[in-house]
């Protein structure tokens, strides 16, 4: 969808590195916008995956030029608050910002609109600021005390900014519970996108779970590899690169029922969650996209039942498309995997079910708010 219109429109996101959420979501308002310029931090986008911009020239800050930017942006993260202030965006009607770190705190005039879609307000900075530090190894001494006072200094920041966005959209009910909390202003909901060919077809389940995810601390497949483990009759696929992917393979060595594949290609990808009995999902997620990117290939979930993810599986009535376990532990997940099992999952009802997140309706429910705010503020 390309919607006409009369003013002049920039997007502002936190950093473009890889593809991941919030780039889908920059796709998409593209799409909505093609005439739109694209403000980001750094953008490091291979020539692959710049297709997701669009092939749009990209204005970026002075970190871009810093020493290792290109691998180590996120140490820069205490000149973040600075650089985006830097952004002179004054010819600009509409400034969109899609954040999860520091681009809400743009600088706009009164004569502007600042509409922030919000996929977090910084997580490290804020309630999630203690699991930050001990998964970084920063629990004590002088560089802990140093990331403290940072984080400090970039909460005063943040709230402080929260005042220059004129309309907050947030990516789930969970999020913007958490707008609430942290900024105490109102957020509307409207789900990211969910870029995937819903499929129709029939696809025999096997006789494997599968997990994909990017190997970082808090998604947790470290709990997902020790149920199995604890369970040698069940089957696992893992499927994903990352810091940690070492860690699940040591962990995972002498385990027969548990295969760890790494990074895979989008048709492997596919495959598996067209095959398999269940997708799980362990991490508290913002959203949570993969959870309905499985569901759309037909594939039930398995997943801890805090986050946007309880926004997007349907645990009760006759349609359910997943359960829910309620601690972050193999014993938790182990029962869940146990009520899992004594259920019937139909596809086509987790095919339905995702066909909710699609985007299409992401690109209508967007521009159709847009559309009425600049409207009401003319």
């Amino acid at each position: 969808m390309i919607n006409k219109v009369m003013y002049k429109i920039a997007i502002v996101t936190d950093w473009l590195v890889t593809v991941g959420g919030a780039e889908k979501v920059l796709e998409q308002l593209l799409q909505c916008y093609p005439e739109a310029d694209v403000y980001s931090l750094v953008d490091f986008l291979s020539n692959a995956d710049r297709g997701i911009i669009h092939n749009k020239k990209v204005t970026t800050s002075f970190i871009q030029k810093l020493p290792f930017a290109k691998t180590k942006y996120r140490a820069y993260l205490p000149l973040m608050t600075l650089a985006v202030e830097q952004f002179d965006l004054s010819k600009y009607d509409l400034v969109i910002s899609s954040s999860h770190s520091v681009a809400k705190g743009i600088i706009t005039g009164p004569d502007q609109v600042h509409i922030c879609y919000c996929h977090t307000p910084m997580r490290y900075a804020w309630d999630l600021q203690h699991q930050y530090l001990k998964g970084s190894g920063l629990t004590t001494g002088i560089k802990s005390w140093i990331i403290r006072l940072i984080l400090h200094k970039i909460r005063i920041w943040d709230l402080r900014t929260s005042n220059g966005v004129d309309f907050f959209i947030a990516n789930s009910k969970y999020i913007a519970r958490r707008i609430w909390k942290v900024y105490r202003r109102e957020a509307d909901v409207i789900y990211p996108p969910v870029a995937t060919a819903i499929n129709d077809l029939e696809c025999k389940r096997e006789g494997f779970y599968v997990t994909v995810s990017r190997m970082v601390v808090y998604k947790k497949i470290d709990i997902i590899v020790e149920a199995f483990i604890k369970n040698p009759n069940r089957k696992l696929v893992v499927i994903g690169s990352g810091a940690m992917l070492k860690n699940i393979m040591y962990q995972a060595r002498n385990a027969d029922n548990i295969q760890v594949l790494g990074y895979q290609s989008d048709a492997v990808l596919i495959d598996y969650l067209h095959r398999a009995k269940a997708f799980v999902f362990a991490a508290e997620e913002d959203f949570g996209i993969l959870p309905v990117e499985a569901q759309s290939y037909g594939a039930p979930v398995i997943a801890y039942g805090k986050g946007g993810v309880t926004e997007s599986v349907i645990v009760d009535g006759d349609n359910k498309t997943g359960v829910f376990f309620d601690e972050q532990t193999a014993e938790s997940l182990n029962l869940a995997l146990d009520r899992f099992e004594q259920n019937n999952f139909i596809p086509k009802d987790c095919i339905s079910n995702a066909k909710l997140f699609t985007p299409e309706i992401f690109r209508n429910k967007i521009t159709n708010y847009i559309n009425e705010k600049m409207t009401n503020e003319k």
